[in-house]
């Protein structure tokens, strides 16, 4: 609690004077009836202005107080003096001073993706989104730049810190999240599966091509029928022990790179009913493998996106995915996707929250720019207060993942919530552009469109909820 001041000791004091004096306060209320206590903790300059209002908001009622401490002049006097002598500046790009929480290194990779993003992948993304184009070149370009399998630890990757691989997706979906998506399923997914449940062959054999772009990868979990659902998947993989091949027949669909991929990780059954990892070579099968486009789609429409069909597809019994049995393999593979994703999403608010805040201070209506009213100030001041603790959020989970000590549902949290938080920001954003704001010029829409997607893939928003749900209950709500 707040204690009071001693008023007859300070009533001939200026009022900003009084806050900032450190005398011993006297215990009890003060005219208000809220008890004051701790002055020097009360009276931080963090503080200060909630401590004017309240102290004031007393005053008002005493006029013999009022008359001597508190006037409007005195309140702005006392807010000019703040601002001056502050020693500490808001960043309003920056609130919580994110920067300030980096390694050098992270900051230095995270400066250096900017660059290219900004330079090569900025200037092609509204063709690409028109035309639903993705160059395959892009991940040799990002393979020359280590973010091709950037956190795992030899094989020609990088071994960076998870936090350094969140900056990497946020500065991608800052341009596209359909870049990001790129990025994530190579990475996480894809390379991901083979680094975590692979044999040393396997690993020594694809890794490091996939590390430089060489090879491009995909992940197929989800099913026409089962999405959500992922433990119902009917893809089978039926083992022919004279050929030594396992026999896989079934459809995956909504596969980002699928129909550019050489390299295909599908989960199926196996005789036993047991959900397996199998890794299919486009160069090496011989029939059955389809992998068409799904076009038509409004949103990560600068991505492939395609199905995957196997038609009794021969797979080597040697490209069996060993060391994993059951749903905890996809799932081991996707968590690590989603805590890229929930750096990602902020990355897309971000960028829709700078080009809304440039727009309203340069667009005029009624002599003066929209920036200057209310509405849209507390628009912005929402959007940066989301975007920069979800930021907080990302640092944390990415630190204990750094030190193997973050769960599930820790990643299922900031998943949903940064997803939907950008959501919302992008729609209020794409709002405050009026009706430029539908124009793929100014950027806006084309996030807007994405997130829908980005909050559904790779757990939904409500599965997220119930993920979490049966963490606090105990009580899962789902079979």
């Amino acid at each position: 609690m707040i204690q009071a001041m001693d008023w007859q000791e300070k009533a001939t004091g200026d009022f900003g004077d009084i806050l900032y004096r450190r005398q011993r306060p006297t215990l009890g209320p003060c005219a208000s009836g809220v008890m004051i206590s701790n002055t020097e903790t009360c009276l931080d300059r963090v503080h200060l202005f909630t401590c004017c209002f309240i102290m004031a908001l007393s005053l008002t009622k005493f006029p013999r107080f009022s008359s001597l401490l508190f006037n409007v002049n005195n309140l702005r006097a006392l807010s000019t003096s703040m601002l001056n002598n502050s020693k500490v500046t808001f960043n309003w790009d920056d609130p919580l001073n994110l920067d300030g929480q980096l390694e050098e290194d992270e900051k230095a990779v995270r400066d250096t993706f900017k660059d290219y993003c900004n330079k090569r992948l900025m200037p092609r993304i509204i063709e690409a989104n028109r035309k639903e184009l993705f160059d395959r070149e892009i991940y040799k370009e990002m393979g020359e730049l280590g973010a091709l399998g950037c956190t795992i630890k030899g094989y020609g990757c990088a071994g960076v810190s998870y936090v350094t691989y969140g900056l990497i997706t946020r500065e991608l979906d800052g341009v596209d999240s359909a870049y990001r998506s790129a990025m994530s399923v190579q990475s996480s997914l894809a390379m991901g599966a083979i680094y975590m449940y692979g044999t040393e062959e396997q690993k020594e054999k694809f890794l490091p091509r996939m590390a430089t772009g060489e090879l491009v990868g995909c992940f197929g979990l989800t099913e026409p029928d089962f999405g959500s659902d992922a433990g119902g998947l009917v893809t089978r993989a039926k083992y022919d022990s004279k050929s030594k091949c396992y026999i896989l027949s079934g459809a995956k669909t909504w596969i980002t790179n699928s129909p550019i991929a050489d390299v295909l990780i599908v989960w199926a059954k196996d005789d036993e009913n047991k959900v397996r990892g199998f890794i299919v070579e486009r160069s090496q099968v011989k029939k059955g493998l389809d992998t068409p486009r799904i076009d038509g789609k409004f949103s990560l429409r600068a991505s492939a996106t395609g199905m995957i069909l196997l038609d009794e597809v021969a797979i080597p019994e040697e490209n069996l995915l060993p060391n994993v049995v059951g749903l905890k393999g996809p799932f081991g593979c996707l968590n690590n996707a989603r805590y890229g994703i929930a750096w990602g999403a902020l990355g897309a608010a971000e960028t829709c929250l700078r080009i809304a805040r440039q727009y309203t201070l340069d667009r005029k209506q009624f002599a003066r720019p929209l920036a200057s009213n209310q509405l849209v100030q507390k628009k912005m001041a929402d959007m940066i207060t989301e975007i920069s603790i979800g930021y907080q959020a990302c640092l944390r989970v990415g630190r204990l993942k750094d030190k193997d000590l973050a769960a599930p549902e820790m990643i299922s949290l900031i998943k949903r919530n940064n997803c939907g938080k950008a959501l919302e920001i992008a729609r209020v954003a794409r709002d405050m552009l009026g009706g430029n704001g539908v124009s793929d010029e100014y950027h806006i829409i084309r996030h807007v469109m994405n997130l829908e997607a980005v909050n559904t893939y790779e757990g939904t928003h409500d599965i997220h909820a119930l993920i979490l749900g049966r963490a606090i209950t105990g009580i899962p709500a789902f079979a």
